[in-house]
C-alpha cells in the first residue's frame, strides 16, 4: 500500500479507528507482520523494550526509521494497535503539551498493515542536529522513560 501525558500518568487511546498508525524502523516488514515488545530498544540503555512506538504523524515515523539501529533501509510501516495505546512520556510532558507528535506506546503488538514506499527523510543536517542532542541528553543522564 502506498499512503503518503499528563504528567504523572499517561492517557490512555482507546479509539484506534479515527487515525492511521505509522511505524519507523529498519526492520524488514510484510503485512499480516507483529510488531511487538522486547526486543532491544532504539534509545536509552538499549535494553529490552517494555513498550513499541507508533505514531499518527509521518514526520515522527520518519524520525523513528532515521534513529533506528542498525545499517538496514529505513521503513515506515503503515500499523494497526491490538490493544490499548497510551500517550509517550517521552514526547509528552510540559515540553510538548497535549501530545503534538501523536506519538503513542503500547504493551499489545502492532499488526503491519502496510508500507510507505515514497516518503522524504530529514536533511543530514536535521539528521545530525537531533543525534547530537540526544548525545547530549545522555551525556547528562537523561534517559527514555520505560515504566
Amino acid at each position: 500500500m502506498d499512503t503518503n501525558k499528563s504528567e504523572d500518568k499517561a492517557a490512555t487511546t482507546n479509539d484506534l479507528t479515527s487515525q492511521q498508525f505509522y511505524h519507523g524502523t529498519k526492520a524488514d516488514l510484510k503485512p499480516g507482520d507483529l510488531i511487538e515488545p522486547g526486543f532491544n530498544s532504539n534509545y536509552g540503555q538499549r535494553n529490552k523494550a517494555k513498550y513499541i512506538y507508533l505514531t499518527a504523524t509521518l514526520d515522527a515515523a520518519i524520525w523513528g526509521a532515521e534513529l533506528a539501529l542498525g545499517e538496514g533501509q529505513e521503513r515506515i510501516y503503515i500499523v494497526e494497535p491490538t490493544g490499548p495505546i497510551e500517550d509517550d512520556p517521552n514526547l509528552t510532558d510540559k515540553k510538548f503539551p497535549g501530545n503534538p507528535t501523536k506519538s503513542y506506546r503500547s504493551l499489545h503488538p502492532f499488526r503491519v498493515i502496510g508500507a510507505l514506499t515514497a516518503w522524504q527523510g530529514h536533511s543530514p543536517e536535521q539528521l545530525k542536529a537531533m543525534k547530537d542532542n540526544l548525545e547530549r541528553l545522555k551525556e547528562q543522564g537523561i534517559e527514555a522513560i520505560e515504566d
